[in-house]
């Protein structure tokens, strides 16, 4: 038995429920799915569920639901019972990332989510440009972000580090952290309210597992070994999954990335923004901070004021983001070019049979 507001359920979604003619729908949230399976959670306990036919072709392009969806069961699950999954509903918060090998799709990482946590190692893992491309990401979520400097115990130099992180960061909390020793932790911990869902993401052999696992007084997850050379580690966790927190909240790990693709603009300014701010005040708004007169960027850039390569790894985030978007834009084009021309050729087979022709 769950108790539907600890599980994350709100007005948000309380709204859309009530306007559905299934009234007796039962709400649901999604904990794990596993090739198409998924394990749902619901007032009436936890079980199996399967979507409805109907729901499935008219998910086929837009994407199927993800750990973390809220969805309207026909019927409750039970341990005995495949619920069906009638309706996802909209929703409130959405981490994406570029699908790895297939250039303008976006691959949904975790629904529904109130923080999720960037995971950087501070030992070879350690890449400030990695946590600022991440950061964009969770910025267009929706969700809040904050940045967990793991394995301080295994870094000389981690004050420097973390000051470095901060700086490049400021609207971002910053926690330095020891999973294996489990330091650090109290901060994150107090930070996720009953009824709040925290993901963490970030490359494999970040430690996410390790955090969860000390996190939760247990060892949960699985975890691996990382390789000396460059701090990486194999991917141990291989699927999303929800975990509830004793003393309310709920986790979910993801499985290690090696690439986090941007698909979009949104979300760059609030990580750079000294340079959103710098923007508002060059003489041409469509000002791309180059060789045009009055940029007040490059002067920031000419002065020392900003550090040249924060500006260069700007462009290039904006740059990958701006091709993305063109990518997806230039695939749904051709999706509803196919889809109009489903149409064309029904309605010219209804034309013929009306005018009885074969």
């Amino acid at each position: 038995m769950y108790r539907l507001p600890a599980l994350g359920f709100g007005p948000f979604f309380e709204k859309q429920l009530a306007r559905i003619e299934r009234s007796a729908g039962v709400p649901g949230r999604i904990a794990s799915e596993h090739r198409g399976a998924y394990v749902v959670w619901s007032a009436s306990g936890a079980g199996r569920a399967r979507l409805a036919g109907k729901l499935r072709a008219r998910l086929e392009e837009v994407g199927f639901p993800a750990v973390g969806d809220w969805v309207v069961l026909e019927g409750a699950p039970g341990p005995d019972r495949t619920a069906v999954i009638e309706e996802v509903l909209e929703r409130r918060t959405v981490f994406t990332r570029g699908a790895a090998g297939r250039p303008g799709r976006a691959q949904v990482v975790a629904a529904n989510v109130d923080i999720v946590f960037a995971v950087c190692g501070l030992d070879a893992d350690y890449n400030v440009r990695r946590i600022e491309r991440c950061l964009a990401r969770i910025w267009a979520s929706g969700a809040r972000p904050e940045v967990i400097l793991n394995k301080a115990d295994l870094c000389g130099n981690a004050a420097e580090r973390i000051s470095e992180v901060e700086s490049r960061c400021p609207m971002v909390a910053v926690h330095a952290t020891s999973a294996l020793l489990s330091e650090g932790l109290s901060g994150i911990r107090a930070g996720i309210g009953e009824g709040m869902t925290a993901a963490f993401v970030g490359s494999s052999g970040a430690g996410k597992s390790t955090l969860i696992n000390s996190l939760l007084g247990e060892e949960r997850m699985a975890t691996g070994e990382v390789r000396g050379h460059d701090g990486r580690g194999r991917h141990t966790t291989t699927h999303r999954e929800l975990v509830p927190l004793s003393g309310g909240g709920l986790l979910l790990d993801t499985p290690g990335m090696r690439e986090l693709a941007l698909v979009d603009e949104d979300g760059l300014d609030s990580v750079f923004d000294d340079i959103a701010a710098l923007s508002a005040r060059c003489r041409f708004r469509d000002c791309r901070h180059d060789t045009e007169p009055g940029c007040a960027v490059k002067e920031a850039v000419d002065s020392g004021a900003l550090p040249a390569e924060r500006l260069e790894h700007y462009r290039k985030l904006e740059r990958e983001a701006k091709a993305n978007e063109l990518r997806q834009d230039e695939r749904l084009r051709r999706q509803s070019e196919r889809v109009w021309g489903q149409l064309s050729d029904e309605v010219a087979r209804l034309r013929r049979w009306k005018g009885g022709k074969p």
